[in-house]
C-alpha cells in the first residue's frame, strides 16, 4: 500500500514535468523535491484561498498538484480553483482530498477527473484524483465526415 506522498511522487515521476504548480503544503514539498533534483523545472506555488491566482500562471503548466486545500475551501471555491487550473492549460492535475471533506467521486468526474488511488493513512482515508488532457476526451467513432449530415462541409464551417 502506498502512502499519499508516494502516490503523488509516482504521479510526478510518471509526468516528468518541466513546470509544476503546487497548492498545499504536501504538494509544495513534493514539487520542491522534484525541482531540487531536476533544476530546469519551474515551480509555481499558489495559495488555495486566492482562487484568482489560477488565471495568472506564467505559461501552460505540465503538472498541477493540489493537497491540503479543498478541505478548507467552500465547494464553489474549490471548483473554481480546480477548474481554472484545468481550463487554463495545465496538462495534468493531481488532487488529493480526504474522505469526509464534502467532495465525492461524481464531483471530480464532472470536472473530467479519474479516481487514481485510495489511500489509508493513520486511520484517515484519502483519494487521489487525476486529470490528463491527453486522454480526457477519447476519440469518438462517429465524429468524422462520414457520419455528418453534409460531409462536403466538414471542416469548412464552425459555429
Amino acid at each position: 500500500m502506498k502512502t499519499s506522498t508516494q502516490a503523488i511522487a509516482a504521479l510526478v515521476d510518471a509526468c516528468e514535468p518541466d513546470s509544476i504548480v503546487a497548492v498545499g503544503e504536501q504538494a509544495q514539498a513534493i514539487a520542491q523535491r522534484w525541482q531540487d533534483t531536476h533544476g530546469q523545472c519551474q515551480l509555481t506555488c499558489l495559495d488555495a484561498a486566492d482562487t484568482e491566482q489560477g488565471l495568472s500562471l506564467p505559461r501552460t503548466q505540465d503538472l498541477a498538484l493540489v493537497t491540503d486545500s479543498l478541505e478548507h475551501l467552500s465547494h464553489p471555491a474549490g471548483q473554481t480553483l480546480i477548474g481554472q487550473l484545468r481550463n487554463y492549460g495545465t496538462r495534468q492535475i493531481g488532487v488529493l482530498v480526504t474522505d469526509g471533506a464534502g467532495w465525492s467521486l461524481t464531483d471530480f468526474i464532472g470536472l473530467g477527473f479519474r479516481r487514481q488511488a485510495r489511500i489509508e493513512e493513520e486511520g484517515q482515508g484519502q483519494t487521489l484524483y487525476t486529470y490528463n488532457i491527453s486522454n480526457y476526451n477519447h476519440k469518438r467513432d462517429w465524429n468524422n465526415p462520414r457520419f455528418w449530415a453534409n460531409p462536403e462541409m466538414w471542416g469548412k464551417a464552425w459555429w
